[in-house]
């Protein structure tokens, strides 16, 4: 049987989490974290808990069973707690941990990214759309 040696290891432990690689677990981890949902919800925790209720209102068009799933998810990935008060009706709130603290500035960014850039978008998909409908009447014209 061979042996590796420490360095051999740690090729192999550096190839092992190689995000390019469709089965390595971080490949998995950034599907789950380029989530719309994921990237709303962790947005609106960075600036402090917050109630289910809270997060339903301030994350339009989310699904109940939506925002359950991804919380549930961003729970069990430990990005964010979940702490039950007993009280009627029972009051469940939502924390970022540290973890999810360190993600929430690269999230809140891309978030802010895509408000401050959304009209050059437009234009870049207009200009396309334009592109596309000349390039298809030439074709046919061919």
């Amino acid at each position: 049987m061979a042996t590796t040696t420490a360095a051999q290891r740690r090729e192999q432990e550096r190839f092992a989490y190689d995000a390019f690689m469709r089965d390595c677990p971080t490949n998995q981890l950034l599907g789950r974290l380029s989530d719309k949902w994921v990237s709303l919800v962790v947005a609106a925790l960075s600036g402090g808990p917050r109630r289910y209720s809270d997060l339903r209102r301030k994350i339009a068009g989310v699904s109940p069973k939506m925002l359950t799933q991804t919380l549930r998810t961003l729970e069990r990935d430990g990005i964010l707690t979940r702490a039950v008060t007993p009280s009627v009706p029972v009051r469940v709130d939502y924390e970022l941990t540290a973890l999810g603290r360190s993600l929430a500035g690269l999230l809140t960014a891309v978030k802010d990214w895509a408000e401050e850039h959304i009209e050059e978008v437009h234009a870049a998909r207009e200009r396309y759309g334009k592109q596309e409908t000349g390039t298809a009447g030439a074709a046919q014209e061919g």
